[in-house]
Protein backbone atom coordinates (compact mmCIF):
# COMPACT_ATOMS: atom_id res chain seq x y z
CA UNK A 1 0.00 0.00 0.00
CA UNK A 2 2.79 2.40 -0.92
CA UNK A 3 4.08 2.70 2.63
CA UNK A 4 7.65 3.11 1.47
CA UNK A 5 6.99 5.84 -1.05
CA UNK A 6 4.80 7.75 1.37
CA UNK A 7 7.43 7.54 4.07
CA UNK A 8 10.02 8.91 1.66
CA UNK A 9 7.81 11.85 0.75
CA UNK A 10 6.22 12.57 4.11
CA UNK A 11 8.47 11.10 6.76
CA UNK A 12 11.10 12.59 9.02
CA UNK A 13 13.76 14.70 7.33
CA UNK A 14 17.34 13.98 8.33
CA UNK A 15 18.84 17.28 7.20
CA UNK A 16 18.18 20.63 8.85
CA UNK A 17 17.04 22.17 5.59
CA UNK A 18 14.96 20.36 3.02
CA UNK A 19 13.46 21.88 -0.10
CA UNK A 20 10.97 20.44 -2.57
CA UNK A 21 10.89 22.65 -5.61
CA UNK A 22 9.62 20.78 -8.65
CA UNK A 23 6.86 18.31 -9.38
CA UNK A 24 4.94 17.37 -12.50
CA UNK A 25 1.54 18.97 -12.99
CA UNK A 26 -1.29 16.76 -11.85
CA UNK A 27 -4.71 16.34 -13.43
CA UNK A 28 -6.36 13.85 -15.74
CA UNK A 29 -3.57 11.78 -17.27
CA UNK A 30 -5.20 10.34 -20.37
CA UNK A 31 -3.21 7.57 -22.09
CA UNK A 32 -2.33 8.21 -25.74
CA UNK A 33 -4.94 7.17 -28.32
CA UNK A 34 -7.72 7.00 -25.74
CA UNK A 35 -10.98 8.24 -27.28
CA UNK A 36 -12.88 10.51 -24.90
CA UNK A 37 -16.64 10.85 -24.64
CA UNK A 38 -18.12 14.12 -25.85
CA UNK A 39 -20.04 14.46 -22.59
CA UNK A 40 -17.52 14.66 -19.74
CA UNK A 41 -20.11 14.27 -16.99
CA UNK A 42 -19.73 12.13 -13.87
CA UNK A 43 -22.17 11.01 -11.17
CA UNK A 44 -20.68 9.83 -7.87
CA UNK A 45 -22.53 8.04 -5.09
CA UNK A 46 -21.78 9.51 -1.68
CA UNK A 47 -21.85 7.87 1.76
CA UNK A 48 -24.60 10.11 3.11
CA UNK A 49 -26.05 13.60 2.89
CA UNK A 50 -23.27 16.12 3.52
CA UNK A 51 -23.73 17.89 6.83
CA UNK A 52 -21.85 20.98 5.62
CA UNK A 53 -19.65 22.28 2.80
CA UNK A 54 -17.65 24.58 5.05
CA UNK A 55 -14.13 23.06 5.33
CA UNK A 56 -13.83 24.30 8.90
CA UNK A 57 -16.88 22.28 9.98
CA UNK A 58 -16.55 19.09 7.93
CA UNK A 59 -16.22 15.94 10.04
CA UNK A 60 -17.18 12.98 7.84
CA UNK A 61 -16.21 11.36 4.57
CA UNK A 62 -19.48 12.46 2.97
CA UNK A 63 -18.36 16.07 3.28
CA UNK A 64 -14.70 15.52 2.49
CA UNK A 65 -15.36 13.75 -0.83
CA UNK A 66 -17.08 16.91 -2.10
CA UNK A 67 -14.70 19.39 -0.49
CA UNK A 68 -11.70 17.86 -2.27
CA UNK A 69 -13.32 18.93 -5.52
CA UNK A 70 -14.36 22.38 -4.32
CA UNK A 71 -11.26 23.47 -2.44
CA UNK A 72 -7.53 22.91 -2.60
CA UNK A 73 -5.04 23.17 0.22
CA UNK A 74 -1.32 23.77 0.12
CA UNK A 75 -0.72 20.13 -0.80
CA UNK A 76 -2.82 17.34 -2.32
CA UNK A 77 -2.09 13.72 -3.27
CA UNK A 78 -1.31 11.86 -6.45
CA UNK A 79 -2.96 8.59 -7.49
CA UNK A 80 -0.57 6.61 -5.28
CA UNK A 81 -1.17 8.76 -2.20
CA UNK A 82 2.11 10.66 -2.39
CA UNK A 83 2.05 14.27 -1.20
CA UNK A 84 2.35 16.67 -4.14
CA UNK A 85 1.88 20.42 -4.59
CA UNK A 86 -1.58 21.95 -4.48
CA UNK A 87 -1.83 25.73 -4.12
CA UNK A 88 1.80 25.69 -3.00
CA UNK A 89 4.22 24.75 -5.78
CA UNK A 90 7.22 24.36 -3.45
CA UNK A 91 8.20 24.65 0.20
CA UNK A 92 11.16 24.84 2.55
CA UNK A 93 11.41 22.88 5.80
CA UNK A 94 13.81 24.14 8.46
CA UNK A 95 14.44 21.72 11.33
CA UNK A 96 10.85 20.42 11.15
CA UNK A 97 9.72 23.54 13.03
CA UNK A 98 9.56 26.27 10.39
CA UNK A 99 7.84 25.64 7.06
CA UNK A 100 7.68 28.20 4.27
CA UNK A 101 5.26 27.62 1.37
CA UNK A 102 5.42 29.40 -1.98
CA UNK A 103 1.96 29.81 -3.52
CA UNK A 104 1.17 29.65 -7.21
CA UNK A 105 0.62 33.11 -8.64
CA UNK A 106 -1.99 31.67 -11.00
CA UNK A 107 -4.06 30.16 -8.15
CA UNK A 108 -7.47 31.84 -8.24
CA UNK A 109 -10.89 31.69 -6.67
CA UNK A 110 -13.79 30.73 -8.91
CA UNK A 111 -14.65 34.42 -9.37
CA UNK A 112 -11.16 35.20 -10.69
CA UNK A 113 -9.74 36.75 -7.52
CA UNK A 114 -6.22 35.59 -6.59
CA UNK A 115 -5.69 33.07 -3.80
CA UNK A 116 -3.27 34.66 -1.37
CA UNK A 117 -1.26 33.69 1.67
CA UNK A 118 -3.56 35.92 3.72
CA UNK A 119 -6.51 33.70 2.72
CA UNK A 120 -4.79 30.79 4.45
CA UNK A 121 -3.93 32.90 7.50
CA UNK A 122 -7.57 33.97 7.83
CA UNK A 123 -8.87 30.44 7.42
CA UNK A 124 -6.51 28.91 9.97
CA UNK A 125 -7.22 31.61 12.54
CA UNK A 126 -10.93 30.99 12.00
CA UNK A 127 -10.52 27.29 12.83
CA UNK A 128 -8.75 27.89 16.16
CA UNK A 129 -10.95 30.83 17.20
CA UNK A 130 -13.15 29.57 20.09
CA UNK A 131 -15.99 31.72 18.72
CA UNK A 132 -16.07 29.50 15.61
CA UNK A 133 -16.60 26.31 17.65
CA UNK A 134 -14.91 24.35 14.87
CA UNK A 135 -15.07 20.57 15.37
CA UNK A 136 -11.66 20.46 13.68
CA UNK A 137 -9.83 22.79 16.07
CA UNK A 138 -8.23 19.70 17.61
CA UNK A 139 -6.47 19.01 14.33
CA UNK A 140 -4.60 22.32 14.34
CA UNK A 141 -3.65 21.70 17.95
CA UNK A 142 -2.37 18.28 16.92
CA UNK A 143 -0.30 19.86 14.14
CA UNK A 144 1.55 21.89 16.81
CA UNK A 145 1.22 25.23 15.03
CA UNK A 146 2.57 27.76 17.51
CA UNK A 147 -0.02 28.96 20.04
CA UNK A 148 -2.85 26.88 18.54
CA UNK A 149 -3.53 25.17 21.86
CA UNK A 150 -3.54 28.41 23.85
CA UNK A 151 -5.84 30.10 21.35
CA UNK A 152 -8.31 27.20 21.34
CA UNK A 153 -8.38 27.34 25.14
CA UNK A 154 -9.09 31.08 25.03
CA UNK A 155 -5.74 32.08 26.52
CA UNK A 156 -4.45 33.94 23.46
CA UNK A 157 -5.96 35.78 20.52
CA UNK A 158 -6.28 34.09 17.08
CA UNK A 159 -3.87 36.69 15.69
CA UNK A 160 -1.11 35.00 17.71
CA UNK A 161 -1.35 31.78 15.69
CA UNK A 162 2.02 30.74 14.28
CA UNK A 163 1.22 31.35 10.63
CA UNK A 164 1.99 34.56 8.76
CA UNK A 165 1.82 35.90 5.23
CA UNK A 166 5.35 37.04 4.35
CA UNK A 167 3.89 38.47 1.17
CA UNK A 168 0.89 37.72 -1.07
CA UNK A 169 2.33 34.38 -2.20
CA UNK A 170 4.59 33.34 0.65
CA UNK A 171 3.18 31.63 3.74
CA UNK A 172 5.17 30.63 6.81
CA UNK A 173 4.30 28.31 9.71
CA UNK A 174 6.14 28.19 13.02
CA UNK A 175 5.56 25.16 15.23
CA UNK A 176 5.85 24.70 18.98
CA UNK A 177 7.84 21.51 18.45
CA UNK A 178 9.31 19.52 15.54
CA UNK A 179 6.69 17.67 13.48
CA UNK A 180 8.43 15.65 10.73
CA UNK A 181 5.15 14.91 8.92
CA UNK A 182 3.73 18.46 9.05
CA UNK A 183 3.74 18.94 5.26
CA UNK A 184 1.36 16.01 4.85
CA UNK A 185 -0.88 17.42 7.57
CA UNK A 186 -1.52 20.59 5.55
CA UNK A 187 -3.62 18.57 3.11
CA UNK A 188 -6.47 18.20 5.63
CA UNK A 189 -9.78 19.89 4.84
CA UNK A 190 -9.55 22.08 7.95
CA UNK A 191 -6.42 23.70 6.49
CA UNK A 192 -8.02 24.61 3.17
CA UNK A 193 -8.48 28.33 2.43
CA UNK A 194 -11.89 29.99 2.53
CA UNK A 195 -12.90 33.34 0.94
CA UNK A 196 -12.75 35.67 3.93
CA UNK A 197 -14.82 38.47 2.37
CA UNK A 198 -17.75 36.13 1.77
CA UNK A 199 -17.47 34.50 5.19
CA UNK A 200 -17.58 37.87 6.89
CA UNK A 201 -20.44 39.09 4.69
CA UNK A 202 -22.72 36.05 4.82
CA UNK A 203 -21.64 34.25 8.01
CA UNK A 204 -22.69 30.60 8.15
CA UNK A 205 -24.57 30.98 4.86
CA UNK A 206 -21.43 31.66 2.82
CA UNK A 207 -21.16 27.97 1.82
CA UNK A 208 -24.52 27.99 0.00
CA UNK A 209 -24.63 27.80 -3.83
CA UNK A 210 -25.84 31.40 -4.17
CA UNK A 211 -22.78 32.72 -2.28
CA UNK A 212 -19.92 30.23 -2.40
CA UNK A 213 -16.75 30.69 -4.37
CA UNK A 214 -14.03 28.05 -4.19
CA UNK A 215 -10.43 27.57 -5.29
CA UNK A 216 -10.53 23.91 -6.34
CA UNK A 217 -11.09 22.39 -9.76
CA UNK A 218 -14.87 22.75 -9.34
CA UNK A 219 -17.41 25.24 -8.03
CA UNK A 220 -20.77 24.66 -6.37
CA UNK A 221 -23.68 24.94 -8.78
CA UNK A 222 -26.64 23.39 -6.93
CA UNK A 223 -27.37 21.69 -3.63
CA UNK A 224 -30.72 19.94 -3.25
CA UNK A 225 -30.70 18.57 0.30
CA UNK A 226 -31.04 14.78 0.51
CA UNK A 227 -31.04 14.58 -3.29
CA UNK A 228 -27.84 15.81 -4.93
CA UNK A 229 -24.93 18.24 -4.93
CA UNK A 230 -23.91 19.49 -8.37
CA UNK A 231 -20.50 20.93 -9.19
CA UNK A 232 -19.30 22.49 -12.41
CA UNK A 233 -15.82 23.07 -13.67
CA UNK A 234 -13.99 26.11 -12.28
CA UNK A 235 -12.49 27.93 -15.30
CA UNK A 236 -10.15 29.86 -12.99
CA UNK A 237 -8.53 26.77 -11.46
CA UNK A 238 -4.78 26.95 -12.03
CA UNK A 239 -4.68 23.57 -13.80
CA UNK A 240 -8.04 23.81 -15.53
CA UNK A 241 -6.53 23.15 -18.97
CA UNK A 242 -5.75 19.59 -17.92
CA UNK A 243 -9.11 18.91 -16.26
CA UNK A 244 -11.50 16.76 -18.33
CA UNK A 245 -14.72 16.29 -16.31
CA UNK A 246 -16.98 19.31 -16.83
CA UNK A 247 -19.74 18.44 -14.40
CA UNK A 248 -19.88 16.14 -11.35
CA UNK A 249 -22.94 15.25 -9.28
CA UNK A 250 -22.86 13.70 -5.81
CA UNK A 251 -25.92 11.68 -4.79
CA UNK A 252 -26.25 10.67 -1.11
CA UNK A 253 -27.07 7.02 -0.40
CA UNK A 254 -27.51 5.68 3.09
CA UNK A 255 -28.66 2.40 1.55
CA UNK A 256 -25.94 0.94 -0.68
CA UNK A 257 -28.43 -1.31 -2.45
CA UNK A 258 -30.15 1.81 -3.77
CA UNK A 259 -26.82 3.05 -5.12
CA UNK A 260 -26.26 -0.30 -6.84
CA UNK A 261 -29.71 -0.13 -8.42
CA UNK A 262 -29.01 3.39 -9.68
CA UNK A 263 -25.70 2.12 -11.05
CA UNK A 264 -27.49 -0.66 -12.93
CA UNK A 265 -29.86 1.85 -14.55
CA UNK A 266 -26.92 4.02 -15.63
CA UNK A 267 -27.69 6.89 -13.25
CA UNK A 268 -24.54 6.49 -11.12
CA UNK A 269 -20.99 6.01 -12.40
CA UNK A 270 -19.15 5.36 -9.13
CA UNK A 271 -20.64 3.99 -5.92
CA UNK A 272 -19.06 4.78 -2.58
CA UNK A 273 -19.53 1.22 -1.34
CA UNK A 274 -21.42 -2.00 -2.04
CA UNK A 275 -23.90 -3.83 0.22
CA UNK A 276 -21.98 -6.59 2.04
CA UNK A 277 -24.61 -9.20 1.25
CA UNK A 278 -24.23 -8.49 -2.48
CA UNK A 279 -20.43 -8.33 -2.61
CA UNK A 280 -19.82 -11.87 -3.85
CA UNK A 281 -22.59 -11.69 -6.46
CA UNK A 282 -21.52 -8.28 -7.74
CA UNK A 283 -17.92 -9.44 -8.04
CA UNK A 284 -19.10 -12.37 -10.15
CA UNK A 285 -21.74 -10.53 -12.21
CA UNK A 286 -19.80 -7.30 -12.81
CA UNK A 287 -16.10 -8.18 -12.93
CA UNK A 288 -15.30 -5.11 -15.05
CA UNK A 289 -16.99 -2.75 -12.57
CA UNK A 290 -16.39 -4.36 -9.17
CA UNK A 291 -13.26 -2.78 -7.70
CA UNK A 292 -11.52 -3.19 -4.34
CA UNK A 293 -8.95 -0.66 -3.16
CA UNK A 294 -7.02 -0.25 0.10
CA UNK A 295 -8.29 2.33 2.56
CA UNK A 296 -6.42 3.71 5.57
CA UNK A 297 -9.38 3.34 7.93
CA UNK A 298 -10.20 1.30 11.01
CA UNK A 299 -13.74 0.17 11.85
CA UNK A 300 -14.34 0.02 15.61
CA UNK A 301 -16.88 0.16 18.41
CA UNK A 302 -16.44 2.91 21.02
CA UNK A 303 -17.60 2.34 24.58
CA UNK A 304 -18.93 5.35 26.46
CA UNK A 305 -16.59 5.17 29.44
CA UNK A 306 -18.76 7.72 31.28
CA UNK A 307 -21.81 5.42 31.25
CA UNK A 308 -22.23 2.62 33.75
CA UNK A 309 -21.49 -0.26 33.45
CA UNK A 310 -19.31 0.59 30.44
CA UNK A 311 -17.04 2.56 32.74
CA UNK A 312 -15.76 -0.85 33.86
CA UNK A 313 -12.80 -2.14 31.78
CA UNK A 314 -13.85 -5.72 32.49
CA UNK A 315 -17.18 -5.16 30.75
CA UNK A 316 -15.49 -3.50 27.78
CA UNK A 317 -12.89 -6.25 27.47
CA UNK A 318 -15.53 -8.97 27.64
CA UNK A 319 -17.52 -7.42 24.81
CA UNK A 320 -14.42 -6.92 22.68
CA UNK A 321 -13.11 -10.45 23.24
CA UNK A 322 -16.47 -11.96 22.28
CA UNK A 323 -16.50 -10.39 18.81
CA UNK A 324 -15.77 -12.99 16.13
CA UNK A 325 -13.90 -10.63 13.83
CA UNK A 326 -13.28 -13.25 11.15
CA UNK A 327 -17.03 -13.82 10.89
CA UNK A 328 -17.53 -10.09 10.33
CA UNK A 329 -14.84 -9.83 7.64
CA UNK A 330 -15.46 -13.14 5.86
CA UNK A 331 -19.14 -13.69 6.41
CA UNK A 332 -20.60 -10.18 6.36
CA UNK A 333 -18.42 -7.54 4.70
CA UNK A 334 -16.84 -10.01 2.24
CA UNK A 335 -14.61 -7.45 0.53
CA UNK A 336 -11.24 -8.44 1.99
CA UNK A 337 -11.33 -6.43 5.22
CA UNK A 338 -8.71 -7.54 7.76
CA UNK A 339 -9.61 -8.41 11.39
CA UNK A 340 -8.16 -5.76 13.72
CA UNK A 341 -6.93 -6.05 17.30
CA UNK A 342 -5.01 -2.76 17.34
CA UNK A 343 -6.22 0.68 16.32
CA UNK A 344 -3.49 2.09 14.06
CA UNK A 345 -4.08 0.68 10.58
CA UNK A 346 -1.78 -2.19 9.67
CA UNK A 347 -0.61 -0.35 6.54
CA UNK A 348 0.07 3.05 8.10
CA UNK A 349 3.50 4.22 6.97
CA UNK A 350 6.46 3.39 9.19
CA UNK A 351 4.71 1.53 12.01
CA UNK A 352 3.65 -2.07 12.57
CA UNK A 353 1.87 -2.44 15.90
CA UNK A 354 2.72 -5.35 18.18
CA UNK A 355 -0.30 -7.59 18.58
CA UNK A 356 -1.88 -7.70 22.05
CA UNK A 357 -2.02 -11.00 23.94
CA UNK A 358 -5.73 -11.53 23.31
CA UNK A 359 -5.15 -11.42 19.55
CA UNK A 360 -2.99 -14.54 19.82
CA UNK A 361 -5.66 -16.62 21.56
CA UNK A 362 -8.15 -18.85 19.78
CA UNK A 363 -11.64 -17.43 19.55
CA UNK A 364 -12.91 -19.98 22.05
CA UNK A 365 -10.20 -18.94 24.52
CA UNK A 366 -11.22 -15.31 24.07
CA UNK A 367 -14.85 -16.18 24.75
CA UNK A 368 -13.95 -18.05 27.93
CA UNK A 369 -11.97 -15.05 29.14
CA UNK A 370 -14.89 -12.78 28.19
CA UNK A 371 -17.32 -14.85 30.28
CA UNK A 372 -14.97 -14.74 33.27
CA UNK A 373 -14.46 -10.97 32.98
CA UNK A 374 -18.18 -10.30 32.70
CA UNK A 375 -18.93 -12.55 35.67
CA UNK A 376 -16.33 -10.65 37.74
CA UNK A 377 -18.20 -7.48 36.78
CA UNK A 378 -21.47 -8.98 38.04
CA UNK A 379 -23.08 -10.15 34.80
CA UNK A 380 -23.93 -13.50 33.26
CA UNK A 381 -26.83 -15.07 31.37
CA UNK A 382 -28.96 -15.04 34.52
CA UNK A 383 -28.07 -11.40 35.22
CA UNK A 384 -27.65 -10.01 31.69
CA UNK A 385 -25.71 -6.96 30.71
CA UNK A 386 -27.97 -4.39 29.01
CA UNK A 387 -27.29 -1.29 26.94
CA UNK A 388 -27.68 0.35 23.55
CA UNK A 389 -25.58 0.28 20.39
CA UNK A 390 -25.74 3.36 18.16
CA UNK A 391 -24.89 3.22 14.46
CA UNK A 392 -25.46 5.53 11.51
CA UNK A 393 -27.89 4.30 8.88
CA UNK A 394 -26.20 1.91 6.48
CA UNK A 395 -26.91 -1.65 5.38
CA UNK A 396 -23.34 -2.64 6.19
CA UNK A 397 -23.38 -1.04 9.64
CA UNK A 398 -26.72 -2.70 10.39
CA UNK A 399 -25.57 -6.14 9.29
CA UNK A 400 -22.44 -5.85 11.43
CA UNK A 401 -24.37 -4.55 14.45
CA UNK A 402 -26.93 -7.36 14.21
CA UNK A 403 -24.15 -9.95 13.99
CA UNK A 404 -22.10 -8.58 16.90
CA UNK A 405 -25.07 -8.13 19.25
CA UNK A 406 -26.10 -11.69 18.38
CA UNK A 407 -22.61 -12.87 19.34
CA UNK A 408 -22.86 -11.01 22.64
CA UNK A 409 -26.30 -12.51 23.28
CA UNK A 410 -25.26 -16.06 22.45
CA UNK A 411 -21.92 -16.14 24.23
CA UNK A 412 -22.42 -13.72 27.11
CA UNK A 413 -26.18 -13.40 27.51
CA UNK A 414 -25.85 -9.63 26.94
CA UNK A 415 -29.01 -7.86 25.81
CA UNK A 416 -27.85 -4.91 23.69
CA UNK A 417 -30.51 -2.87 21.87
CA UNK A 418 -29.77 -1.46 18.42
CA UNK A 419 -30.38 2.20 17.61
CA UNK A 420 -29.77 3.60 14.14
CA UNK A 421 -29.80 7.28 13.17
CA UNK A 422 -29.24 9.18 9.94
CA UNK A 423 -25.86 10.86 9.62
CA UNK A 424 -26.59 14.32 11.02
CA UNK A 425 -28.46 12.97 14.05
CA UNK A 426 -25.71 10.41 14.62
CA UNK A 427 -23.07 13.18 14.66
CA UNK A 428 -25.08 15.06 17.27
CA UNK A 429 -25.64 11.99 19.45
CA UNK A 430 -21.99 10.97 19.49
CA UNK A 431 -20.87 14.51 20.32
CA UNK A 432 -23.29 14.68 23.25
CA UNK A 433 -22.39 11.17 24.43
CA UNK A 434 -25.93 9.90 23.98
CA UNK A 435 -24.99 6.22 23.59
CA UNK A 436 -23.57 3.27 25.50
CA UNK A 437 -21.72 1.68 22.60
CA UNK A 438 -21.22 3.36 19.23
CA UNK A 439 -20.19 2.17 15.81
CA UNK A 440 -17.40 4.35 14.44
CA UNK A 441 -14.60 4.41 11.92
CA UNK A 442 -11.47 6.50 11.68
CA UNK A 443 -9.65 7.27 8.46
CA UNK A 444 -6.14 8.68 8.52
CA UNK A 445 -5.92 12.42 7.93
CA UNK A 446 -2.29 11.84 6.94
CA UNK A 447 -0.20 8.70 6.65
CA UNK A 448 1.47 8.40 10.05
CA UNK A 449 0.46 6.46 13.17
CA UNK A 450 -0.28 9.59 15.21
CA UNK A 451 -3.31 10.28 13.01
CA UNK A 452 -4.87 7.22 14.69
CA UNK A 453 -3.37 7.14 18.15
CA UNK A 454 -3.80 10.84 18.94
CA UNK A 455 -7.55 10.25 18.75
CA UNK A 456 -7.70 8.94 22.31
CA UNK A 457 -5.81 11.66 24.11
CA UNK A 458 -7.99 13.02 26.90
CA UNK A 459 -8.30 16.46 25.28
CA UNK A 460 -9.16 15.30 21.76
CA UNK A 461 -12.69 16.38 20.87
CA UNK A 462 -13.01 13.38 18.54
CA UNK A 463 -12.41 11.00 21.46
CA UNK A 464 -15.99 9.80 21.69
CA UNK A 465 -15.09 6.98 24.06
CA UNK A 466 -14.32 9.83 26.49
CA UNK A 467 -11.21 7.89 27.46
CA UNK A 468 -8.83 9.69 29.81
CA UNK A 469 -5.48 8.26 30.92
CA UNK A 470 -2.56 10.38 32.12
CA UNK A 471 -0.07 7.72 31.02
CA UNK A 472 -1.60 7.70 27.53
CA UNK A 473 -1.39 11.48 27.22
CA UNK A 474 2.22 11.48 28.42
CA UNK A 475 3.33 8.73 26.01
CA UNK A 476 1.55 10.42 23.11
CA UNK A 477 3.35 13.67 23.85
CA UNK A 478 6.69 11.86 23.90
CA UNK A 479 5.88 10.15 20.60
CA UNK A 480 4.95 13.41 18.94
CA UNK A 481 8.17 15.13 20.00
CA UNK A 482 10.45 12.22 19.09
CA UNK A 483 12.35 12.75 15.84
CA UNK A 484 13.85 9.26 15.93
CA UNK A 485 11.56 6.76 14.24
CA UNK A 486 12.48 3.88 16.55
CA UNK A 487 11.79 5.92 19.66
CA UNK A 488 8.51 7.16 18.21
CA UNK A 489 7.38 3.60 17.42
CA UNK A 490 8.29 2.47 20.94
CA UNK A 491 5.84 5.01 22.32
CA UNK A 492 3.21 4.08 19.72
CA UNK A 493 3.38 0.44 20.80
CA UNK A 494 2.94 1.49 24.41
CA UNK A 495 -0.16 3.48 23.42
CA UNK A 496 -1.58 0.43 21.68
CA UNK A 497 -0.90 -1.67 24.80
CA UNK A 498 -2.87 0.81 26.91
CA UNK A 499 -5.79 0.67 24.50
CA UNK A 500 -5.86 -3.13 24.66
CA UNK A 501 -5.53 -3.07 28.46
CA UNK A 502 -8.23 -0.44 29.11
CA UNK A 503 -10.31 -1.27 26.00
CA UNK A 504 -12.12 2.07 25.53
CA UNK A 505 -12.71 0.80 22.00
CA UNK A 506 -13.03 -2.57 20.32
CA UNK A 507 -11.19 -2.55 16.97
CA UNK A 508 -13.13 -4.68 14.50
CA UNK A 509 -11.36 -4.53 11.13
CA UNK A 510 -9.03 -2.64 8.82
CA UNK A 511 -10.82 -1.50 5.69
CA UNK A 512 -10.66 -2.53 2.11
CA UNK A 513 -13.05 -0.45 -0.01
CA UNK A 514 -15.29 -2.16 -2.56
CA UNK A 515 -17.27 -0.15 -5.07
CA UNK A 516 -18.69 -0.25 -8.56
CA UNK A 517 -16.87 1.87 -11.14
CA UNK A 518 -18.25 2.19 -14.64
CA UNK A 519 -15.65 0.87 -17.13
CA UNK A 520 -15.87 4.13 -19.07
CA UNK A 521 -14.43 6.06 -16.09
CA UNK A 522 -10.69 6.49 -16.51
CA UNK A 523 -8.01 7.64 -14.10
CA UNK A 524 -9.50 6.15 -10.94
CA UNK A 525 -6.78 5.88 -8.21
CA UNK A 526 -6.38 2.23 -7.24
CA UNK A 527 -3.46 2.66 -4.84
CA UNK A 528 -4.28 5.72 -2.73
CA UNK A 529 -4.45 4.24 0.77
CA UNK A 530 -6.29 7.26 2.15
CA UNK A 531 -9.05 6.84 -0.43
CA UNK A 532 -8.67 10.36 -1.79
CA UNK A 533 -10.41 10.69 -5.15
CA UNK A 534 -10.10 13.96 -7.05
CA UNK A 535 -12.60 14.31 -9.89
CA UNK A 536 -10.10 16.52 -11.74
CA UNK A 537 -7.91 13.42 -12.23
CA UNK A 538 -10.71 11.40 -13.86
CA UNK A 539 -12.10 11.32 -17.39
CA UNK A 540 -14.87 9.61 -19.34
CA UNK A 541 -13.84 7.29 -22.16
CA UNK A 542 -15.91 6.89 -25.28
CA UNK A 543 -18.25 3.88 -25.34
CA UNK A 544 -16.25 2.62 -28.31
CA UNK A 545 -13.27 2.18 -25.98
Amino acid sequence: MNSNTKTLTVGAVASTLFMISSFPSLAANVPPNTPLAKQQVLVRGNDAEAATLDPMKAEGMAEMHILRDLFEGLVIQDKNGNVVPGVAYRWINEDNTTFTFYLRKDAQWSNGDPVTAQDFVYSLRRVVDPASASPNAWYLKLSSIKNAKAIIEGKKKPSKLGVIALNAHKLQFTLDKPVPYFIAMTGHTSMMPVPHKLVEKFGDKWAKPEHMISNGAYKLQKWVVNERVELERNPYYWNNDKTKINHVTYIPFEQQSTAVNRYRTGEVDITSDVPPQLATKLKKDMPNAYTVTPLLCTYYYAFNTKHKPFDNPKVRKALSYAIRRDVITNGITQVGNIPAYTFAHKDVAGFKAKQPAYAKLTQQQRIEKAKALLKDAGYDKQHPLTGTLLYNTSESNKAIAVAITSMWKKELGADITLENQEWKSYLSSRKQGQFDIMRASWCGDYNEASTFLSLFSSNNEQNYAFYANIKYDSALKKAQTATDKGERNHHYNYLESLLSRDMPIAPVYFYMQARLIRPTVGGFPLHNAEGKIYTKDLYIKSLSQ
